[in-house]
């Protein structure tokens, strides 16, 4: 019975503040210290979340006119607008950042680049385990161990030409393989 009444109360509220802007003081203090704590926890700086919660409020009031209820309470429409703000805050920031220092564009282009690379070889680890057996040593052989053809091929007893052949095969294969991992 009290959450009604508290409904009907608020709606009175809000229906009398889109009527006349001066009865919003009432919204304000009843709210204040919700949209407060909302930003603090998502901002974290106390000069941003009070810079930020004024402008809730200022937009709630110039915006209260198209404000509908709809059984919500009204704090959740302030969370709404919080929660645009506080985005529309990181976006900008962020863009500024970014445009203010040159070297955050190369640091973050290096680190798409270092991501790229160690995926890149992740999915061509993946693909040499899927090589014949044969081929798989040989690749193993020759660009972990980094060993010489010659060296190669008397571990695994077979000629030079074979192993060339061989590795020949398994680059080829894998070639064709991060080609089509790639599209």
């Amino acid at each position: 019975m009290k959450a009604l009444r508290k409904e009907a109360d608020e709606r009175l509220l809000v229906e009398a503040a889109q009527k006349d802007p001066a009865r919003f003081a009432e919204l304000y203090e009843d709210n204040f210290e919700r949209v407060y704590a909302y930003v603090v926890r998502r901002v974290g700086d106390r000069a941003e979340t009070e810079d930020l919660t004024s402008e809730v409020f200022h937009h709630a009031l110039l915006n209260l006119k198209r404000y509908e209820w709809r059984g919500i309470p009204f704090a959740a429409w302030l969370y709404r607008i919080a929660a645009n703000l506080i985005s529309d805050r990181w976006q900008r920031k962020g863009r500024e950042d970014v445009a203010d220092n040159p070297e955050q564009i190369e640091s973050a282009k290096a680190k798409n680049t270092e991501i790229e690379e160690v995926e890149r070889r992740a999915t061509l680890f993946r693909l040499v385990g899927t090589l014949p057996a044969e081929q798989q040593r040989v690749v193993v052989l020759r660009f972990v161990e980094e060993k010489s053809i010659k060296e190669v091929a008397q571990e695994i007893r077979k000629t030079e030409g074979a192993v060339k052949q061989l590795q020949f095969r398994a680059l080829s294969s894998l070639r064709a393989r991060m080609e089509g991992a790639d599209a």
